[in-house]
């Protein structure tokens, strides 16, 4: 969806700022709502996708006046509620206020390292053959969609040229929306600047995306 997730090429937000690499957290709270989303995450309830979906979701306005981590636990939030795993009461309450339906995986203290190291692969077998192959000239589709997708605003309609193949991964749309993986074929697409945002652009800058292949058309 167009949300306010995706800032790409907007103007009138300032120049981006990264903060040290330390401290990681601000708060303690931070390190909580980061420790429970990645412990919700492997109790197999959603998909990745899903989450941020969750998170994209949310009013453009909480969004924009939101930091990182309060956004990432508006999603849980949201999530923990579609599902039945607890109610809006109990997050107003910060308590449990009945008994709740369990999950359906646990993830113990002990498997916290081994399950962080093993991460959650994408990257799934080749089935079909890419429809493009390096050097061809891709157009990336304009298409607005009302649920999940990976591909920035600020390229959709746009012409640039397949650099690299990802390989065959998860399509990020169906698994966000409960219709499976439907895996496709991943390409690093770059666009000079000036397709993106016009002539007034550095015409020495390229820009790089990855792009899944329902995303594309030959141009």
């Amino acid at each position: 969806m167009n949300g306010a997730q995706d800032l790409g090429g907007m103007m009138g937000f300032g120049p981006v700022v990264p903060e040290p690499v330390r401290p990681v957290f601000h708060e303690e709270w931070e390190r909580r709502a980061f420790a429970l989303t990645l412990a919700m995450g492997a109790s197999g309830e959603w998909t990745i996708d899903m989450a941020r979906f969750a998170r994209e979701s949310m009013d453009p306005a909480r969004y924009l006046s939101s930091s990182y981590y309060q956004i990432w636990l508006a999603g849980l939030e949201r999530l923990l509620d579609e599902r039945g795993l607890v109610s809006p009461e109990e997050i107003a309450a910060a308590r449990s206020l009945a008994a709740g339906r369990p999950p359906r995986r646990v993830l113990a203290a002990g498997d916290v390292a081994a399950t962080l190291a093993r991460g959650g692969p994408t990257e799934r077998e080749e089935t079909v053959p890419a429809r493009f192959r390096t050097g061809d000239r891709v157009r990336a589709r304009n298409m607005h969609p009302e649920g999940h997708t990976r591909i920035p605003r600020y390229c959709r309609g746009r012409v640039g040229t397949i650099e690299a193949l990802h390989g065959v991964h998860v399509f990020p749309d169906t698994s966000a929306s409960g219709e499976g993986e439907r895996p496709a074929w991943l390409y690093g697409v770059a666009f000079d600047a000036r397709e993106l945002w016009g002539d007034d652009c550095d015409p020495a800058l390229t820009v790089r995306i990855d792009l899944w292949e329902p995303y594309l058309d030959l141009a």
